[in-house]
């Protein structure tokens, strides 16, 4: 096969597109260059449908390879293994513009793997993997024929950068990765600093200009190269049999979509379920069980669409715009640092703030960035919380992409390490769930974070809207419940405060969102979190002044970059030796901060103090309480300061002659000594006799 190469140009960058040499079984591949930063996408199909199953099988995988940044895999097993949290993300990424863009109809089994094998440590692989992905499916036979392409729009100084490299993204006060076709926007998740809707706006705008030239690209590439495309084998519905079903469950359907209570409704539900069961299948027909739950399914979200549309109420009876009932509480959990419980309808959180140390900081290691983090956030959907029973494990793609929208969601709100040198930690445990869990975790953590004292510039509060979009018949819905995201065309979360949002995600199940409907629904969303900010105000409005008792008090002090191996000692016996006598915790950085953490003020007290004599200068002139620590016969070394000695000479003891050291003082006295000399090595000259005769002195006067 003969390669072909599609170059774009993105403001003065070149993004390009290669295939036809590169893992050529696979249905399609391609790289996608940017930089010297390189993805390999490829994307394989079964040759036949799966059977027995009414949704689409895709799955996508994302690996970072070590090599492409020219560095080995850290830990035992030296090979890269199971994907973390990072790559778990950018596989959600690449899936959620993606899978709307299929047939309906289509049920084989597809894979897209995506593997960066080179990384310039300047330019993010995340979104030319989303282009990248799209490409390898539309030159494929995989019936994929609607491209989309992903950009990430940074922002400084007002102005937007198309794909900025690392350095710009740390600088800008925008952090957009979005995706679209030609014609429309299919997904965005973004992070930033208190922005209007205006600016996001635009923002969105600028970015979709690029978008339209990578698509173009795309489909020049597929013109070059592109294979025929597969055909969809659909088995043919009974039309007789459709009309049948739709006639005997419509009814109980409609009826069972106006029970406000969400187990309610789902028996209700279940019960019309079961009595089409029962009367079309008796048998349990496998194959006819399929062909009726596609028919229910389709029901159902007619009916509920219809009764929004046409009568402009929701299945619990709200307006549109209307969201539901909202209680708060702070401080319900006595020995956390801070928690909430953020409870809004069927949806509850309980949301704990834990503070520590900079001991307590998560290690990153990858592609991206190594180095540490000081703010996590981590979300857990038990199965209790829908009333179910499954087995408890680790968290997977929803629970890890969830926790990181309300991380990037506060983290904007933070105070500097500087004012708050502590790592936090926030748990959301969702309790119940029925419609936007992460926005109560963003709500939850805002509360929990004042509740434990941390000073955050602001409350942050999100919101979930949603739409059902029929033709030109479209209604935009505020704090949707499950049913209307899993029935409905969009789940549009929007995070921030009064002044401005600091996150957003988006994904649709329709070909694409128009700008005018975009700009309503940031409205509308804006609405609805002024009004869960004036309910969360009720309960707790700004940060504790006072921190909870358990929670560690770190002091910060500065010594001398110099004398920071003086505070560390040879091998760490000189700072191990102070957390030995004082039980507290230190941690001391290359610019010479030292924090000093412990839940006993007296220790931090001592603590401080000993660190303070370690880097004290001595001072030729002053006095010190000194202890004697060796006797020789031509004096004494006294150490004044903690690893500080001098020498008091013989004749320098007291005012009469002496013949031995040990006549006068012995080892382990404790003596008043005063400075009389540093020379240019450094070495202390001591004299008791001086220090005893400005003693006497002093009284006298």
């Amino acid at each position: 096969m003969q390669e072909h190469k599609v170059e774009i140009d993105l403001d003065g960058k070149i993004l390009s597109l290669e295939s036809g040499w590169l893992a050529k079984q696979a249905n399609g591949c391609v790289v996608v260059r940017y930089g010297d930063t390189m993805v390999l996408v490829s994307a394989t199909m079964a040759k036949s449908a799966r059977e027995g199953i009414d949704f689409f099988p895709l799955t996508v995988d994302y690996r970072e390879k070590t090599y492409a940044a020219g560095r080995i895999p850290g830990g035992y097993l030296k090979r890269e293994s199971r994907p973390g949290d990072l790559e778990t993300l950018i596989c959600r990424l690449i899936d959620r513009p993606i899978r709307p863009m299929f047939p309906d109809e289509f049920r084989n089994e597809t894979q897209i793997v995506c593997f960066v094998v080179s990384h310039d440590q300047e330019n993010s692989p995340d979104v030319n993997a989303i282009s990248g992905a799209s490409t390898a499916l539309l030159v494929s036979d995989i019936p994929f024929e609607n491209p989309v392409a992903g950009v990430r729009v940074g922002r400084k100084d007002g102005a937007f950068i198309i794909n900025p490299t690392y350095e710009e993204t740390q600088a800008s006060d925008l952090n957009l990765v979005m995706a679209g076709t030609a014609d429309a926007i299919v997904m965005v998740e973004a992070g930033a600093n208190e922005l209007s809707e205006e600016v996001m706006m635009s923002a969105l705008e600028f970015g979709h200009g690029f978008i339209k030239k990578i698509v173009a690209g795309q489909i020049k590439l597929r013109e070059l190269m592109g294979k025929q495309k597969a055909a969809i084998v659909v088995e043919e519905t009974d039309g007789d049999l459709v009309s049948k079903v739709t006639e005997a469950i419509r009814p109980g359907l409609a009826d069972a979509m106006r029970i406000a209570g969400k187990q309610e409704r789902s028996d209700a539900i279940a019960a019309v379920k079961e009595t089409m069961t029962e009367k079309f299948n008796p048998d349990g027909d496998d194959d006819l069980k399929g062909t009726l739950g596609g028919i229910f399914h389709d029901v159902e979200k007619e009916a509920m669409r219809s009764m929004i549309l046409d009568e402009k109420k929701r299945i619990d009876g709200r307006n549109l715009n209307e969201v539901r009932n909202i209680t708060c509480q702070v401080g319900y959990l006595p020995r956390v640092h801070g928690s909430a419980i953020f409870t809004r309808g069927e949806t509850q959180a309980l949301v704990t703030t834990t503070l520590g140390t900079s001991s307590d900081e998560q290690r990153m290691d990858n592609l991206e960035f190594k180095g540490t983090k000081s703010f996590l956030l981590h979300y857990n959907f038990p199965a209790f919380c829908t009333g179910e029973v499954k087995f408890l494990s680790g968290p997977g793609r929803r629970e890890i992409g969830h926790g990181m929208l309300a991380e990037r969601a506060l983290s904007p709100m933070l105070p500097d390490k500087e004012t708050f040198p502590y790592t936090i930690r926030i748990v959301s445990d969702i309790l119940e769930s029925n419609g936007s869990s992460s926005m109560a975790s963003v709500c939850g953590g805002s509360l929990a974070l004042m509740d434990a004292g941390v000073p955050i510039k602001a409350p942050v509060a999100g919101i979930a809207m949603g739409l059902i979009k029929e033709d030109d018949r479209v209604a935009i819905l505020s704090d949707i419940l499950g049913t209307e995201d899993h029935l409905g065309d969009m789940d549009f979360k929007v995070a921030g405060t009064r002044n401005g949002i600091t996150a957003l995600q988006m994904d649709i199940k329709i070909e694409g969102l128009t700008h005018e409907l975009m700009e309503t629904a940031l409205g509308q969303a804006k609405e609805g979190r002024m009004h869960i900010l004036d309910e969360m105000a009720k309960s707790l409005d700004t940060s504790r002044t006072e921190m909870s008792k358990y929670a560690p008090r770190i002091t910060t002090i500065k010594v001398p970059v110099d004398k920071i191996r003086d505070v560390i000692g040879p091998g760490g016996k000189v700072i191990r030796d102070i957390i030995d006598r004082t039980g507290v915790n230190i941690d001391i950085n290359d610019d010479g901060t030292v924090n000093i953490a412990s839940h006993d003020e007296e220790a931090a007290t001592k603590a401080i103090q000993i660190i303070q004599d370690l880097v004290q200068d001595v001072e030729v002139g002053k006095v010190y309480m000194g202890k004697v620590k060796k006797i020789m016969d031509f004096g004494a070394f006294v150490e004044i300061l903690p690893g500080t000695d001098g020498l008091v000479h013989i004749s320098q003891i007291c005012d009469r002659r002496i013949k031995k050291v040990s006549d006068e003082i012995q080892e382990g006295d404790e003596i008043m000594v005063k400075v009389i000399d540093v020379d240019r090595n450094g070495k202390v000259k001591l004299s008791r006799k001086e220090a005893m005769r400005d003693e006497a002195a002093a009284a006298t006067n």
